[in-house]
């Protein structure tokens, strides 16, 4: 079993990759409304991510 340092790392990375994703997916691929629930979705995802690399030295 690995660390939970490790786990959180690998969290973040996910949320990063998923938020970008969903920020490309906003930007580029549905130009109505959904565009911006998409990209508001994915800048949700990276404030996760940064709450998960701040607790990885405190957990």
């Amino acid at each position: 079993m690995k660390d939970k340092n490790t786990v959180l790392a690998w969290a973040t990375i996910i949320m990063i990759i998923v938020g970008l994703g969903l920020i490309g997916l906003g930007a580029f691929r549905y130009d109505e409304i959904a565009g911006w629930g998409f990209a508001s979705v994915g800048i949700g995802f990276f404030a996760v991510a940064w709450v998960f690399n701040a607790l990885k030295g405190r957990v």
